[in-house]
């Protein structure tokens, strides 16, 4: 089996789902899986997985001598599907010239003949993503997925001492609330920062510590984060500094997290780490955290969802006036979960 994984962090982890999916049947097919080099690392935590390919193609390129030469070099696997996650014409690609039997994936770009199982995504995005990728892993005629396994990323214990190790610090025995401010996608997304201080100082007044994840793009809101926060000392700044396997053993140690709607709110998902999500211009009905100890908190807006990057309407009142006493709740809830 060859699985064409997605470009986006939380998307690879939702495709775990699939994954687990394939690996439970009868004939418990050994997984290929082709992916850009960030999310490919991603499976390394996934168990399912028995090779992995990271792929060198670049965002926007067609590459096809690239890609014709990695497709034909994996002729001799003689893999009985592909399963082609992406929409685009240029995901379609390697498994056909990998010479993949069968070739499922949805409808999107065209890519007759490329694609030989073709399958009717479906025209809202009043369905979970996850069960998207599920219903693949099924015939066509296959009854619609109602249920599924929820996403289960391994995480290693031992190496969060080294990642504090490397910044010059000690970890600490209080409790840990990991905030993941960033959204990769666009502004529409992301929850004010003082919204995100107003949860920190909360749980600094508690004895807690909070540690800040993201990427060297959320690196300037988690400083003023921290720079705001009632307990400067207590709050770990760790965005930028880490790798996303690091991530995800920074995530499982925590005890509880909140997170945009991006790819960690995913990852924290998969650690089993009780985690709140926020949404403002996507669906919690599409993307929603998987997991027993996961909520979705979101305003009942006439305009959302809108699936925007930006605001149309300039305001981003979606996520302006969601206010942190909800998520302290909401988080609060799920912790209290973990203790009985």
């Amino acid at each position: 089996m060859l699985v064409i994984g997605p470009a986006w962090i939380g998307d690879m982890v939702m495709a775990q789902c699939l994954l687990q999916t394939l690996k439970s049947r009868e004939d418990n097919p050994a997984i290929t899986l082709a992916a850009p080099a960030v999310t490919a690392r991603l499976a390394h935590r996934m168990p399912e997985v028995g090779k992995i390919i990271e792929t060198p193609f670049q965002h926007g390129r067609l590459q096809l001598a690239d890609r014709w030469r990695i497709g034909r070099s994996l002729r001799g696997h003689r893999f009985d599907q592909a399963i082609i996650l992406p929409g685009s014409l240029k995901a379609a690609l390697l498994p056909f010239f990998a010479k993949a039997a069968v070739r499922t994936g949805y409808r999107g770009e065209p890519r007759w003949g490329l694609i030989n199982d073709p399958r009717t995504r479906p025209s809202t995005k009043d369905d979970p993503m996850a069960a998207r990728f599920v219903q693949l892993a099924f015939a066509a005629d296959a009854a619609t997925v109602s249920t599924y396994p929820y996403p289960r990323l391994v995480n290693y214990p031992q190496n969060v001492a080294r990642i504090f190790q490397s910044i010059g610090r000690n970890v600490t025995s209080a409790p840990i609330i990991a905030l993941c401010p960033g959204a990769e996608f666009g502004p529409a997304k992301r929850w004010p920062e003082a919204h995100f201080a107003a949860v920190a100082d909360h749980f600094l007044q508690q004895g807690w510590q909070i540690w800040l994840l993201g990427g060297q793009s959320d690196q300037a809101v988690a400083r003023n984060i921290v720079r705001t926060s009632s307990d400067p000392e207590q709050c770990v700044d760790l965005t930028g500094k880490t790798s996303i396997e690091d991530v995800i053993d920074l995530l499982a140690h925590a005890r509880a997290a909140v997170s945009n709607d991006s790819g960690l709110m995913h990852v924290a998902a998969a650690t089993r780490t009780p985690i709140v999500g926020i949404f403002g211009s996507s669906s919690e009905l599409h993307t929603p955290p998987l997991g027993r100890l996961t909520d979705a908190v979101s305003q009942t807006l006439d305009c959302r969802p809108c699936f925007a990057r930006k605001c149309p309407l300039g305001h981003t009142q979606c996520l302006e006036t969601l206010g942190p006493d909800r998520v302290i709740a909401s988080l609060s809830a799920l912790i209290q979960k973990t203790t009985h």
